[in-house]
């Protein structure tokens, strides 16, 4: 059993866990289209990290991160990330998650977005730039990612490739008009080799980390987190 103290703002807090102790140091945060596409300089890997987190809180839904400027800006998405080029879904951004975050597995306890969370799918990625129309070109600096990744979330249309267990290839995340005053976005899978028709989150409830069902994490009833002050 290993156990890691840390701080942040007024939350103190203590994390334990039996199940990949190297790798989980969980961190709570308070406050902060489809065409076939030609990707040059395509690698292997991503510069950046992201990781998508299956959350059966009030409603399930999947919260989608992307590494930006040292943090991770976040997008809950009710109905899951898709490999289906013919989808958009709807993404809600919510609140910067720190990059530690990303390994986090477990049960949240109440008042923390209670409820069982998977890691659904971790990896990197690439931000893209389109240098004409459906050719689009990876930026494999790492630095000049974090900038062009930063820029195209100002300007309300991210391109990015995916490097992940189950999600791989070209997206975007494009800000939309919004929903009663609210800022939403839509994630969208562009049409490339690794498009699936029909695709659906919901077939895939396994965690990329530790293969378990969101039922099975939910079982443990250990939050991993133990104390809060």
């Amino acid at each position: 059993m290993s156990e890691y103290m840390t701080e942040r703002g007024q939350l103190r807090y203590v994390v334990r866990r039996s199940v990949f102790p190297e790798r989980i140091e969980a961190k709570l945060i308070s406050g902060s289209i489809g065409c076939v596409a030609v990707v040059k300089n395509s690698t292997k890997r991503g510069k950046l990290f992201f990781v998508v987190h299956k959350h059966k809180a009030t409603s399930l839904h999947y919260d989608f991160r992307l590494e930006v400027g040292g943090v991770m800006p976040s997008w809950s998405i009710p109905k899951g990330p898709s490999l289906d080029n013919t989808v958009r879904r709807l993404a809600m951004p919510t609140s910067d998650h720190d990059l530690e975050y990303r390994h986090f597995e477990g049960v949240l306890p109440p008042g923390y977005g209670a409820g069982p969370v998977m890691v659904w799918d971790e990896g990197t990625y690439n931000p893209e730039i389109e240098i004409s129309k459906g050719v689009r070109e990876e930026v494999t600096d790492k630095i000049e990612a974090e900038k062009v990744a930063s820029k195209s979330l100002k300007e309300g249309n991210l391109k990015f490739r995916l490097y992940g267990k189950k999600l791989e290839g070209s997206f975007a995340l494009v800000r939309t008009a919004g929903f009663g005053g609210k800022e939403s976005w839509l994630l969208i899978k562009h049409r490339d080799e690794y498009s699936k028709p029909g695709y659906d989150a919901k077939d895939y409830d396994f965690s990329a980390m530790s293969k378990r069902s969101i039922a099975q994490i939910a079982a443990e009833k250990e939050s991993g987190i133990d104390s809060f002050s």
